[in-house]
């Protein structure tokens, strides 16, 4: 199969154009070539989409639980069967470099086996009310239809971490995937449908028409779950629109984590853990470590360790196997790095290594280390979403507790200390959804994710994500 196997609209278990045969282009950052023509989603196939869903959702909230758990199974066999191809995928619409590409597809491919079991965990509670007079029964029952809204950074993992748990609730779904990254939402539907996923229960919509086509979705018809994962600013809006007809809704938004090494900390898993907190994925990530702060004791050897790592990374397309780095997704994205470059430096910070964009063709940017940043430079306040890592010296642990929590986001944090009492304390302190103490990575299918403050609504992942797709319904009786 080649690797752009699926371009038109997935709907009712069918492939078919767009309305109006519109289409648009698909194009690999690294190369700025077009590698696929998609069918454009208009607001009629959007409808049509959500009353297959509809239409589909009676029988498969009656699927028995077993049922729906071995489909997700078996789509879980399946992508991890197919892994090289859609890794291949993901590397040629999205850019990323191959061995991130392969780790996204392991990750994503583990929402559905984590789900397939939590299908068959879904329990109830039966007791007596205080006065004695009834019993009180709870059942957990799916919320139905749900649109779910996804983002080109992690164009399966942010896929799969909303279907896997909205399809073992027993909810029907239409996807709409970022227009820069459709084709694996669309391989991703094809394998669901070969692991026996009803007509209807998935639906995928690619489109540049985002605001129209998810407005009318959101305003009118059977859609009654909203999960979306991208900005704060457009999560904000969206989550306006869905005040209207009050749906259930999820958000996982933007992040600005801090990066925090204490005097104490181990500076080679420090400076390890800092290159897979920032670098993995291009750096294009919500958890993405996006400021530095180190104690003054350790500031100048950790720059220096940091400064080398990043170095030593190299930067390319990312289908050459020695690519550690691929591009940024667009120009407006390599763009707004030198624009955050340059405000570090009339902050008074100082470029270590990097700071300025690759020539093309591709969007390509160097990892870029910034030092002597000052704790009320603009470029804290903003997520970067790419690889550029400005550093700030701190003296106590009160001080960075509070730089760290100067932000109206708070999804993910990083905290390196051999102090364990400390670090747990830190760690309870932080005003973030996450914490990775001692380690660069906290993701996991089995753990809950999401955020405080303005980074999110609800978490994904873990017993938890299920939940985003079930309503309680309580029955009382007597007898």
């Amino acid at each position: 199969m080649s690797t752009v196997s699926f371009t038109d609209l997935f709907i009712d278990g069918a492939w078919r154009p767009a309305t109006g045969r519109g289409t648009f282009n698909v194009e690999n950052p690294a190369t700025q070539q077009v590698i696929a023509t998609v069918a454009d989603a208009a607001v009629d196939d959007g409808r049509d989409a959500a009353a297959a869903a509809a239409t589909a959702l009676p029988a498969w909230r009656e699927r028995a639980p077993r049922e729906r758990a071995e489909i997700l199974r078996r789509a879980y066999e399946l992508m991890i069967r197919s892994r090289g191809e859609i890794a291949a995928l993901i590397t040629a619409e999205n850019g990323k470099a191959r061995a991130d590409a392969h780790a996204e597809v392991a990750y994503a491919a583990e929402f559905f086996r984590w789900y397939s079991e939590e299908a068959v965990r879904v329990s109830g509670h039966l007791g007596h009310a205080p006065g004695g007079d009834r019993r009180i029964i709870e059942i957990s029952q799916p919320v139905g239809v749900a649109l779910l809204l996804t983002p080109w950074n992690l164009p399966a993992a942010m896929i799969t971490r909303k279907v896997a748990p909205a399809l073992a609730a027993g909810c029907t779904v239409v996807i709409k995937p970022s227009h820069q990254t459709p084709l694996t939402a669309l391989l991703l539907a094809g394998l669901l449908a070969a692991a026996g996923v009803p007509p209807g229960v998935v639906n995928v919509l690619p489109t540049t028409h985002d605001i129209t086509l998810t407005a009318d979705l959101i305003d009118a018809g059977p859609v009654r779950a909203l999960s979306f994962t991208g900005s704060t600013r457009v999560g904000s809006a969206l989550l306006g629109q869905a005040a209207k007809r009050v749906l259930k809704t999820s958000m996982e938004l933007g992040g600005n984590a801090p990066f925090i090494v204490f005097s104490d900390a181990d500076l080679d898993a420090a400076v390890a853990g800092a290159l897979v907190a920032k670098m993995r994925h291009n750096a294009e990530a919500c958890t993405a470590a996006n400021r530095f702060y180190v104690h003054t004791r350790v500031h100048d050897e950790f720059v220096s360790r940091f400064a080398q790592a990043l170095s030593a990374l190299k930067v390319g397309p990312g289908t050459d196997p020695s690519v550690t780095v691929g591009p940024m997704a667009s120009a407006a994205a390599r763009d707004s790095l030198a624009g955050a470059v340059r405000s570090a430096l009339d902050s008074g910070g100082r470029v270590v290594v990097g700071g300025d964009p690759l020539p093309g063709p591709g969007y390509f940017f160097p990892p870029t280390l910034i030092d002597s940043v000052p704790a009320t430079a603009p470029v804290l306040d903003h997520e970067l979403f790419g690889p550029v890592a400005p550093v700030v010296s701190f003296d106590s642990e009160d001080d960075v507790i509070a730089m760290a929590n100067s932000t109206e986001m708070g999804l993910g944090s990083y905290v390196y200390t051999r102090d364990l009492p400390r670090g747990l304390r830190v760690a309870e302190q932080l005003e973030t959804g996450m914490v990775g103490l001692n380690t660069g990575v906290f993701s996991d299918p089995a753990a809950p994710f999401g955020g405080v403050k303005q980074s999110g609504i609800g978490r994904e992942g873990g017993h938890h994500g299920i939940n985003e797709f079930l309503e309680t319904k309580y029955i009382a009786t007597q007898w």
